[in-house]
């Protein structure tokens, strides 16, 4: 089993610390960071004033909401599986709960569902309200991701990116036009010697990058997890070097190593000189539901304020019926059933990975190379091809092995400049150990193929 969710803090800076009011970075201190199209962003007059309904004796005309006596939706019932006992325990939404569902709400978030968030990240970070952070829900953690990254980079600016990296993240990143520096890292994480020597030798008649975009467990595609060391390492140079660390944390709930979790730098920051670099992305897309597009974001106010607005000029709002329903689930559970829910998830996970490793074993020996991820969904794999030479992937994996009957993403498509590149990524998440064994059998066909050794 996982180790429990909430973490040891990292130890304090040598010479004590100031109390934690005296460390939040002011409001003033993000105005170099906020971009001028996110500056003049207004807000929309009517989903502002929309929290006034909830004052009581209001009488509201101020939104055009339609009528719920139109709604074809009567009631709703849904099974959960118990994360303790695994039993099915049927759920029913509430005649006043569906009607809320099916309405329009707050850009924000419905409130309840947010308190419960908020909870979350004090259970799962040490995180409490009060510390200088906001958070805001999200049509999935992608869509708080280009808002947020919209809020902060503008043309001209720079940001440092881990190489290879999420693929999703480049159109938004293409998007901001800025200058990114690419970074590489080692099976610890991010490579905190490079990146010291890159900030130290930056051209003195250019600003340094604004933030540091990171995955920091499982990163997708590598699977590496970064140790506490590295983040504290990344977290002194941000305060050093004036920078934001992008915390987009998919895989946190779905880490399977050996090893105790290292702890976010959402919680690390609490126990540093300054708290308030840290912008946090999570998703429950991996252990309740993708297609419910649930994301919420945990990041200094007037970031969190920024990725609102956006929110209200572009989509309104996440979507209600998600959020009730969300909210429902994870209310019924309480954070120790979810933290049981988490750690059966993770345990499902480890046996697939088991079991895509051996398989890897038995048909990829001598012919790629690997290591095992601790936590995530994919394999990330060298290819040894011309008889040890690094070579290509691109077009085996993109034409010969297609053509052999195998889908997988060559390692190019993970490199915000391209290039060519052995590795390949592979998803372990959702095929059956038979479909494994028979996929990787072809794949040993193409290469050996490709090798001349067929």
């Amino acid at each position: 089993m996982p180790n429990d969710l909430p973490v040891a803090q990292g130890a304090p800076p040598a010479g004590g610390l100031k109390p934690l009011s005296e460390r939040i970075l002011p409001p003033e201190f993000y105005d170099s960071f906020i971009t001028k199209r996110s500056k003049e962003r207004i807000e929309d007059p009517i989903r502002s004033r929309l929290q006034l309904e909830d004052r009581p004796g209001t009488i509201s005309m101020l939104a055009g909401k339609p009528n719920p006596e139109t709604y074809p939706m009567t009631s709703l019932q849904f099974t959960l599986r118990d994360p303790v006992t695994n039993q099915e325990v049927p759920i029913a939404l509430t005649e006043i709960e569906l009607e809320r569902s099916l309405q329009y709400s707050g850009s924000k978030g419905i409130p309840e569902f947010l308190e419960w968030l908020v909870g979350l990240q004090e259970f799962s970070h040490g995180r409490k309200p009060g510390e200088g952070w906001d958070l805001s829900f999200g049509a999935g953690s992608s869509d708080l991701i280009h808002k947020a990254i919209l809020a902060l980079l503008e043309e001209g600016d720079s940001a440092i990116i881990e190489s290879p990296v999420y693929a999703g993240v480049f159109p938004v990143l293409h998007e901001a036009k800025c200058d990114l520096i690419e970074l590489s890292g080692d099976e610890n994480g991010i490579d905190t010697v490079a990146l010291r020597k890159t900030l130290e030798n930056w051209p003195k008649n250019k600003r340094k990058p604004k933030l540091l975009y990171t995955i920091p467990f499982g990163c997708n595609p590598t699977g590496v997890t970064s140790t506490i060391e590295r983040r504290l390492e990344v977290l002194g140079l941000a305060r050093e070097h004036n920078f934001l660390i992008f915390e987009d944390d998919p895989y946190y709930y779905l880490y399977f190593g050996s090893a105790p979790r290292p702890p976010s730098y959402f919680a690390l920051e609490v126990d540093q000189p300054e708290v308030g670099r840290v912008v946090r992305l999570d998703s429950l897309s991996k252990v309740l539901s993708a297609g419910m597009r649930i994301g919420f974001l945990s990041a200094p106010q007037v970031i969190s304020d920024a990725v609102l607005l956006h929110t209200m000029g572009s989509n309104l709002q996440p979507p209600t019926f998600t959020q009730v329903i969300s909210w429902k689930l994870l209310s019924t559970w309480g954070y120790a059933a979810y933290q049981q829910h988490v750690y059966r998830v993770a345990d499902f996970y480890r046996t697939k990975r088991d079991e895509f490793a051996r398989l890897m074993d038995k048909h990829l020996t001598g012919l790629a190379e690997w290591t095992i991820p601790e936590a995530g969904m994919f394999f990330w794999f060298k290819l040894l091809l011309d008889g040890g030479d690094e070579g290509d992937s691109e077009a085996l994996i993109r034409k010969e092995a297609l053509e052999g009957g195998i889908l997988a993403l060559p390692g190019t498509v993970f490199l915000p400049s391209g290039g060519k590149t052995a590795y390949v990524r592979a998803s372990f998440s959702l095929l059956p150990e038979t479909m494994v064994d028979e996929g990787l059998r072809r794949l040993r066909v193409v290469l050996l193929k490709a090798r001349g050794e067929a």
